[in-house]
């Protein structure tokens, strides 16, 4: 034999030891051969062996490689045998590291397979598995991979394969063929002589594995397997859950089938968005991508379909977009449907006056004729816009409108004030300032102004006022009580833990009979950062839900039971700083016991509120337990014919309430009597008479509740003490009976004063 050909065949005799992946027990190779092979250092061989299909394997059982074999070689592999028996004897089923058990309903999922010593398959080094129905077979095609029990069958994409040997069970381990399984999943695999393992490389991962040792590598980090890699008949063996585990790859067992299931899901998955609502032909539309590998994998490129950033036209427009992993994988095309508009139409900002020209101190009547092609203008902003001038001259007014693409126009208008005078500034405000705004006076004039010699009855009403710790530093009990009947809750709080937290309300029925707990109205705000906007929409909303009755709602508790009551308080969680305001009343027909608590938002307040510290007063703002929290004053004399004050809340006319802490068991003095209901009757309102709100210890936000109406004070602005009022209410050409239901926002100031001013006469 001349040298050539000798050194041809042992060429192929080292690519067929690479195809059994390092086996020391492959039947048709030699010592002699081998040695030979390392003698000609061959160190590692790229094997990229796939499975073909059955009606090609009749004729061919071969595969290439990057070392492409010798003549020779092939027509070895040509001639031996390709099937492989799986055995008649069947273990209990096992998963790596599970104990074999006979137990079929275990809860513990399990694989069967046959033993490793039974099976009688004849396998040459470079026959490796090969599927069992016509057609090109591509590895790694994505999908489900169905594994056979105690069977060499597979299953992906609607083709079966077989691989070299069949799934096994040994000492309680399942074990697989390894080339057939990563072949399938779509990962390479190559033996190194150096270091005598094989290696599994799937992008930037890599597995090394040696015969009959139990520790791999992934990424040159070790890890223990629940058995060790061995050889079965020329084919490499090993823990399923070694490959799964490294390689995230999950898996389902159906015992009543006998299959394992792979989620290969090796394709990358791409998506995208556009940022805008609404496309307008000529507009630049703007994607904003993302994609992932479900193996970690890099992604390496991106195609689009129909991407365009503009479109001229309007129309219908799809556009697809798929990326490529490092494996050289696309993702399925992502899709997204565009429906391209016909370029938006700014409105037309537009105004009239009722005249061209005024007299200082007349009102001006400003009409909106704003128009829109689609009729939807969301914002209208004027300047300049007074209802009267008191200077002469010229006069720039400007209305701004914008639709709900966005887009603004803009119009002005040059009225002209002359010198004569029709009204003065202050005869100008009383008279013609709308109700639920507010207007600028000496406010040094109040004091001097009559009080309404009022008195007052109580209504029976238990208010429960929790705002002290205002702001609350830590988890804790801020407020216990216990009520029956009659009951208002007002709860105010700020919180500063550093933590996302919740307020909740527990209620007990301590009774040895089943109590009824009926919420009757609700307002409630927050969070917010803004104590003032809490306190504002909380008594706005108390004062809605007792117009409508719609917050109406019963517990019903058995002896001994606790509950959350009042759950709109635990909506949401108050982040760092965030304010919360409610007011509510309810009637009990038994006494319950109440608990107000604040805890992180992820903890269960039913489980821990009982061993919660009760937290102190901040010795600032008030908490306490008040009997008749509900005032009726009624007035018969005639009021407004002068100008004329109601104070509430001052202490004088007006008494806080007393009652306890029942925490720290002391009497407690309601000051600014938050949380008392004001139900004001004035039977004899003068004809033209002015009736508004004049804050007297600060700034002041809140509604009332004026002959049925809500009633701002004032409309999106604070009303400061002392020089403004906010207007409420005006007579007309005859006496009324006038009817104000008021109740302290919290977060606003107190004490204030119900301002009766006669109007002048209209020229």
């Amino acid at each position: 034999m001349n040298l050539k050909k000798k050194l041809s065949i042992y060429t192929a005799i080292a690519v067929f030891q690479a195809f059994a992946i390092g086996s020391v027990n492959a039947q048709s190779v030699s010592q002699s051969n081998t040695a030979s092979v390392n003698t000609a250092k061959v160190e590692t061989v790229e094997v990229l062996k796939e499975e073909q299909p059955l009606a090609e394997r009749e004729v061919k059982t071969g595969n290439a490689s990057i070392n492409a074999p010798s003549a020779e070689a092939k027509k070895t592999e040509n001639s031996t045998g390709t099937e492989a028996t799986p055995t008649a004897d069947v273990k209990k089923p096992a998963i790596d590291g599970g104990e074999t058990t006979t137990d079929e309903a275990s809860t513990k999922p399990a694989i069967q397979a046959g033993t490793t010593e039974d099976v009688e398959t004849q396998v040459t080094p470079a026959q490796v598995e090969q599927p069992s129905i016509g057609g090109d077979s591509t590895a790694g095609s994505g999908g489900n991979l169905t594994l056979f029990m105690n069977s060499n069958k597979m299953e992906q994409d609607g083709k079966t394969y077989l691989a070299g040997q069949p799934m096994t069970v040994k000492n309680g381990v399942s074990y697989v063929a390894i080339r057939a399984l990563v072949d399938r999943v779509g990962y390479g695999v190559k033996y190194d002589n150096q270091t005598k393992e094989t290696v599994i490389i799937s992008g930037d991962h890599e597995l090394r594995f040696k015969t009959n040792s139990k520790v791999y590598t992934v990424n040159g980090e070790s890890r223990t397997m629940k058995g060790p890699a061995y050889q079965q008949k020329s084919t490499f063996m090993v823990p399923l859950t070694s490959i799964t585990q490294a390689l995230n790859i999950t898996y389902k067992v159906n015992q009543s089938a006998k299959t394992v299931v792979l989620n290969l899901n090796t394709k990358p998955v791409a998506s995208f968005t556009i940022s805008q609502k609404e496309i307008f032909a000529g507009d630049l539309v703007d994607y904003m991508t993302s994609y992932s590998s479900p193996n970690g994998l890099k992604i390496v490129d991106e195609r689009w379909t129909g991407r365009q950033e503009s479109f001229d036209q309007a129309g219908t427009y799809t556009i697809s977009y798929q990326v490529q992993d490092s494996n050289g994988q696309w993702s399925d095309p992502y899709s997204i449907t565009l429906e391209v508009l016909e370029p938006n139409l700014p409105p037309v900002a537009m105004f009239t006056t009722d005249k061209e020209q005024y007299k200082m101190g007349e009102k001006i009547t400003y009409i909106d004729k704003s128009t829109d092609d689609e009729n939807n203008i969301v914002k209208v902003v004027w300047e300049n816009d007074s209802l009267a001038f008191f200077e002469p001259g010229p006069k720039t007014v400007t209305l701004t409108v914008t639709d709900n693409h966005g887009a603004a126009n803009t119009y002005s208008k040059v009225i002209t004030i002359t010198n004569e005078t029709l009204y003065a500034f202050s005869d100008f405000n009383v008279l013609f300032t709308p109700v639920g705004q507010k207007f600028v006076f000496n406010g040094g004039e109040v004091t001097s102004m009559e009080k309404v010699p009022y008195t007052y009855t109580d209504e029976p009403s238990l208010l429960i006022r929790s705002n002290s710790p205002e702001t609350v530093n830590t988890e804790g009990i801020v407020y216990k009580e216990s009520s029956l009947g009659q009951t208002r809750f007002m709860i105010h709080h700020v919180n500063n833990t550093g933590k996302r937290v919740k307020m909740y309300v527990i209620a007990t029925n301590n009774n040895p009979y089943a109590a009824v707990f009926e919420q009757q109205n609700m307002g409630f705000a927050g969070p917010t950062p803004f104590a003032t906007v809490a306190g504002k929409l909380s008594i706005d909303k108390w004062f809605k839900s007792i117009q409508t009755g719609a917050d109406i709602k019963k517990e019903y508790f058995q002896p001994g039971e606790s509950k959350l009551i009042l759950t709109e308080l635990s909506a949401l969680p108050m982040k760092e700083g965030q304010v919360i305001s409610l007011y509510s009343d309810a009637f009990t027909d038994y006494r319950l016991d109440y608990n107000v608590i604040l805890v992180e938002e992820n903890k269960d307040p039913m489980a821990v509120w009982s061993t919660l510290p009760v937290l102190d007063r901040d010795g600032v703002h008030n908490r306490g337990t008040y009997p008749n929290a509900t005032r009726i004053i009624t007035y018969d004399q005639e009021i407004g014919s002068k100008p004329a004050r109601l104070p509430l809340g001052d202490n004088t006319s007006d008494p806080n309430l007393v009652g306890t802490d029942p925490m720290a068991f002391t009497e407690a003095s309601n000051a600014g009597n938050f949380g008392v209901l004001y139900k004001i009757t004035l039977k004899n309102v003068a004809p033209r008479t002015l009736i508004s709100f004049n804050p007297r210890g600060g700034k002041y936000s809140g509604v009332a509740l004026v002959n049925g109406q809500v009633v701002q004070i004032s409309t999106g602005k604070s009303v400061t003490a002392p020089n403004e009022q906010s207007v409420m209410y005006r007579t007309g050409s005859t006496g009324e009976s006038v009817t104000i239901l008021f109740s302290a926002a919290p977060g606003s100031n107190l004490p204030v004063n119900l301002l009766f001013t006669p109007l002048p006469a209209e020229k």
